[in-house]
């Protein structure tokens, strides 16, 4: 069935892109210093954007510790009007044409129905539709507010690991009160397959420096009578899984909740082709992991330990017969449930103290403090809202529940708001995120746009007394 605001969504889906294309090619890179200025240039972009689009507060919020966020506030008016924040962020992965990309990642393509460019999905694409999803709700409504009071607070750091949110949030206390907070930095299970996401995994990540020798060794004279470094680096990285693929390292798993018997069902009852998954956007031969549970749970209800990188020694043309100084590697674990990040940070520090052979240092260098993981339950009010704005834009009467493998700033958000969350995003597997040819297919953000506008409408006629 065609609602307004589809049908305002179409009428406003030109120029939109129009602007959606020219905020994907300004290269808001947050984690090379030499784009700073360019991310500051997405912000001031973003920023003109909603102000075009009617919001009467709009500011960039910067220029300290962390690079440019926007926050931008629009009251309804309304008596008592639910309360809503939506999160997103405007920087982007690093990404040049060498990488494999078709077309230079910071030029935007709209080829075939896809938006091509760095972006376009994470998580310029997915911000952007709120822009047209307002515009859609005011033209179906005859507002000249939104039926909510909407603040938007978009991030300038969040493919760098956030590192500044708590300072952000803390400059902008007072100012995010919520009833409910929309995060539009995930997705749906496919593009035929709307659906819901209820729990987002946590992250700490590091780097690995075990140290041996203090020069270079001949491997003649000294090889085999001395410990070599990169050896003893690989038994470090090889005991971190057991034969089953559970991840060794003693008190891993305190806090990690074993999955409901509904939970499970809920995660079966995806259309998933497993076969299709492994040689699609996986790009791989077979699925492996943790015995004993199926691809789809490892992919959102289970922890992970991943070896990142490795180097160390010598890796030029032809051979350099040494026992090296040093060995590295980066490491990254995913974590779900209660699983907390200093803690998982203080267990990989013993494992790798423990493990450590005679004659060498091993040490974890940590980024940052870590993100918690976050899961929000799938009967709130908000969440039937959501469901009810997302099958409307679909036309269907099914939207699934799924897990999100990836991590955020999305607990640490909802904490200091103190609201509960929901996901509203459109981006897929299969849109390569923070991969070359990242792309969006310009139909699903305009269904995205359509759901947002919905869910404006929904919530209002939900009420703030049912969403406390």
């Amino acid at each position: 069935m065609t609602t307004f605001e589809r049908q305002a969504v179409a009428r406003g889906a030109g120029p939109w892109l129009t602007d959606l294309c020219r905020w994907i090619e300004i290269p808001s890179v947050s984690a090379d210093p030499a784009h700073h200025d360019d991310v500051a240039a997405s912000a001031r972009y973003l920023a003109d954007a909603l102000r075009r689009a009617g919001f009467p507060t709009v500011e960039v919020q910067g220029g300290g510790p962390y690079l440019p966020a926007v926050y931008a506030h629009w009251p309804s008016g309304d008596a008592d009007a639910v309360r809503v924040v939506v999160y997103g962020h405007h920087d982007v992965q690093p990404a040049e044409l060498a990488d494999g990309w078709t077309y230079p990642p910071f030029e935007a393509h709209v080829v075939d129905g896809l938006l091509h460019g760095r972006g376009s999905s994470d998580d310029k694409g997915n911000v952007a539709i709120h822009l047209l999803g307002l515009a859609a709700h005011l033209a179906a409504t005859g507002r000249t507010a939104p039926a909510v009071d909407l603040t938007l607070l978009v991030e300038g750091e969040e493919e760098s690991g956030s590192p500044h949110i708590s300072a952000l949030l803390s400059d902008l206390a007072g100012r995010l009160e919520a009833d409910v907070i929309v995060i539009s930095d995930t997705g749906i299970f496919d593009a035929a397959t709307p659906s819901l996401v209820t729990g987002m995994r946590g992250l700490v990540s590091g780097e690995l420096h075990v140290h041996g020798p203090d020069v270079d060794l001949h491997s003649g004279s000294f090889g085999g009578a001395v410990p070599n470094p990169i050896t003893e680096l690989v038994r470090i990285l090889a005991a971190i899984h057991d034969p089953d693929r559970h991840i060794a390292i003693p008190g891993f798993y305190d806090g990690v909740d074993e999955p409901t018997d509904e939970e499970r069902a809920l995660i079966a009852a995806l259309p998933f082709d497993e076969h299709g998954w492994v040689t699609g956007p996986a790009r791989s031969t077979a699925a492996v992991g943790e015995a004993g549970y199926s691809t789809l749970e490892r992919l959102g209800m289970r922890p992970t330990a991943e070896i990142n990188g490795i180097w160390g020694g010598y890796t030029g043309p032809g051979g350099k017969t040494i026992v090296p100084t040093d060995a590295y590697a980066k490491l990254s674990f995913r974590l779900v449930g209660r699983q907390d990040p200093a803690a998982v940070m203080r267990r990989v520090d013993e494992f790798v103290a423990a493990r450590a052979a005679d004659g060498v240092t091993a040490t974890m260098t940590w980024e940052g403090q870590g993100v918690r993981p976050l899961v929000v339950s799938a009967d709130h009010p908000a969440m039937d809202a959501a469901r009810r704005a997302l099958g409307a834009a679909f036309d269907t009467d099914t939207v699934l529940i799924t897990r999100e493998g990836g991590s955020g700033p999305e607990a640490e958000i909802a904490g200091a708001i103190g609201a509960p969350v929901i996901f509203v995003g459109v981006m897929t597997d299969d849109d390569q995120i923070h991969a070359p040819d990242e792309r969006a297919p310009v139909d699903l953000l305009l269904k995205g746009a359509e759901a947002v506008a919905l869910l404006w409408r929904e919530l209002a006629a939900v009420g703030r007394a049912a969403l406390a």
